[in-house]
């Protein structure tokens, strides 16, 4: 860190800056301050004007700022905000408000107070939302493929360009600054800290006398820790851009955050990683920035984003959020202890607490209400209502899709391993197939192997090149099912063993009836298989667990041939997601894979 660029930064600022102003602002005594004066005079970087005790700043001092002129800045906007639902559902954690200011508008607005214009901003989840900035503020945005599978450090890797032999700001889009700490100029890179007393488990900093970052280390105790933006200077970035480059391809490092990267550099992990990569031995500076308290924020989750600004425990313009308050008759303050379920294939979902009890709060995801009737999903939970083999539905929507249900404390999903288990579980599935329940509408595989291979087609192209042979077989299968003339019953469809919750009674509930429909009963067993990924031995155990004896040879080919065709309409269900953005990995190949394999085994069963 160059001080001398911080003494003549100041006097640029205001001319009038005093010396225990410089010394709060480098963290040094009234006695270095002074002489730090005395060396930029000596080096007439700086005058004193006798006149009224202010500084100038002489040509030589101007010509040294313009070494360290900050060029732009990198905003990082690609993450989810899991720990911010429902609010990150629909709005970016960073555009957000605070105050009545978006977080992200802040930041840019406060670069544009000290002259830097030149800001682009790495976009992923929901980048749309970000367009109006590029007319507003006159960013640019960079979008990065990875967001949604790696961490901060691919971001970095994929904005690597725009930090070569340039001074620039790093900011995340979700934080707070409650003044401007930024400047035209900066004399060596660092990185903002505040101070954490009693225990933490924030990324704490070792430096020596000068300031300079000696170790980085996870959890502490009164500790000054990484707090808020970063300023990568050109020197910085050469030497730490080729080894952060190297990380991103090496084999593990996918949930890094490029912090991680520096950190290792420091510790000497990177040189052991890297053994033939001379650059990760290298050392590189960088400096704590340690603001006063209660100046940087970095909120860690939507509680603690309502206690600083109260209008989120009022109002939040969250959907979700006003529902739940106007179906408990509650303010929304008293909704607490919120936090992010794992997304489903179909919707998202969130946790939240009232007095005492958890519920969970399922809101269909994108391109749902072109998949899935929710009023006849609402007639099959009035249907089970008494059964008492469902969640327990405290509000449900026809409309929306919305559904508000009871949380089970302390239940557990079944094991698709655990024999013991998926027998308990196929019993409640007889259980309701024996019910004589029934509902007005079908699920038809013809009707929606149909319906989603239009979707796919209008949305793309569907790009197994043996599709009209498999769609061939997949008709095969389907007149030879029509042939045998099998009663429709209340039937799941969707059975994977996720949607089913074991009790810590011994109890166990199916969940999630949004595709169930009046079929064939052993579409339940067959999809059970699949999304279990069985092999054949597990599937005809399946099959015998269900019946609790020897299958007929007919009641296997059933099985089979919905597995088969199961596959074929997932895999079709799987390239539309992907059209709208939701990637399932390699979901799609498995799912194919079923239709193929089990129409081959199909073809081999003669039916008398």
């Amino acid at each position: 860190m160059d001080r001398n660029v911080i003494v003549c930064r100041s006097i640029f600022e205001n001319p009038a800056v005093t010396q225990r102003e410089l010394a709060k602002e480098l963290h040094i005594s009234l006695g270095t301050a002074n002489s730090l004066v005395k060396e930029c005079l000596d080096k007439q970087l700086i005058a004193i004007n006798k006149g009224n005790e202010t500084y100038e700043l002489l040509p030589e001092g101007q010509a040294l700022l313009e070494k360290y002129k900050v060029d732009g800045a990198v905003i990082i906007a690609a993450g989810f905000g899991s720990r911010f639902v429902p609010l990150t559902f629909e709005t970016p954690k960073g555009l957000l408000e605070v105050f009545g200011e978006r977080m992200i508008e802040r930041q840019i607005r406060q670069l544009h107070e000290v002259g830097i214009t030149d800001i682009t901003i790495v976009v992923g989840y929901l980048k749309e939302k970000f367009e109006y900035l590029i007319d507003k503020y006159q960013v640019k945005l960079l979008y990065n493929p990875e967001y949604s599978k790696k961490n901060t450090l691919t971001t970095i890797y994929q904005a690597r360009e725009l930090f070569r032999g340039k001074n620039m700001y790093v900011l995340s889009s979700d934080n707070w600054m409650r003044h401007n700490m930024y400047h035209a100029y900066e004399g060596g890179a660092w990185y903002s800290s505040s101070y954490m007393e009693g225990e933490t488990s924030e990324w704490c900093l070792d430096y020596n006398k000068k300031g300079r970052i000696l170790n980085v280390f996870v959890g502490g105790k009164d500790q000054w820790v990484m707090y808020g933006p970063a300023f990568f200077s050109k020197s910085f970035s050469s030497k730490f851009l080729p080894v952060l480059e190297e990380y991103y391809h090496l084999p593990g490092t996918e949930q890094f955050y490029w912090e991680n990267v520096y950190m290792e550099m420091l510790s000497g992990e990177a040189a052991k990683r890297l053994p033939d990569f001379p650059e990760a031995k290298e050392e590189i500076e960088m400096y704590i920035n340690r603001r006063q308290a209660d100046e940087v924020y970095e909120f860690e989750n939507l509680e603690e984003l309502r206690r600083f600004d109260v209008k989120y425990q009022r109002h939040s313009d969250n959907e979700a959020m006003e529902l739940i308050s106007k179906v408990f008759q509650i303010p929304e303050s008293e909704i607490t202890e919120i936090r992010c379920l794992k997304a489903g294939m179909t919707n998202k979902s969130f946790l939240f607490k009232i007095k005492d009890r958890h519920y969970i709060c399922r809101i269909p995801g994108p391109g749902t209400e072109l998949l899935i009737n929710r009023q006849q999903e609402k007639e099959v939970y009035d249907a089970t209502h008494d059964l008492g083999i469902s969640e327990k539905i405290v509000y449900f929507s026809g409309e929306t899709g919305y559904k508000i249900a009871e949380f089970y404390e302390g239940a557990h999903n079944a094991d698709a391993e655990n024999e013991d288990e998926i027998i308990r579980c196929l019993k409640l599935v007889r259980k309701f197939h024996q019910s004589g329940l029934k509902v007005s509408h079908s699920f038809d595989f013809k009707e929606r192997i149909e319906f989603y291979e239009k979707l796919c087609k209008a949305s793309g192209d569907i790009l197994f090149d043996d599709y009209n042979l498999v769609r061939g077989c997949m008709k095969e299968l389907l007149d030879r099912l029509d042939g045998l003339g099998h009663e429709k019953v209340l039937s799941h469809l969707d059975t994977v063993v996720d949607n089913f919750l074991i009790l810590p009674t011994g109890d166990i509930r199916l969940i999630d009836w949004e595709y169930a429909g009046m079929c064939d009963p052993l579409v339940d067993i067959a999809m059970c298989a699949i999304y279990s990924y069985y092999n054949e031995k597990q599937t005809d155990r399946l099959i015998e667990i269900y019946f609790e004896r020897e299958p007929s040879m007919e009641e296997r080919f059933t099985v089979y041939a919905y597995m088969a065709l199961g596959g074929f309409l997932w895999s079709l269900w799987a390239i539309y997601k992907a059209s709208l953005g939701e990637e399932f990995g390699e979901y799609t190949l498995i799912m194919y894979r079923y239709a193929k394999n089990y129409y081959k085994k199909c073809s081999k069963i003669v039916l008398e």
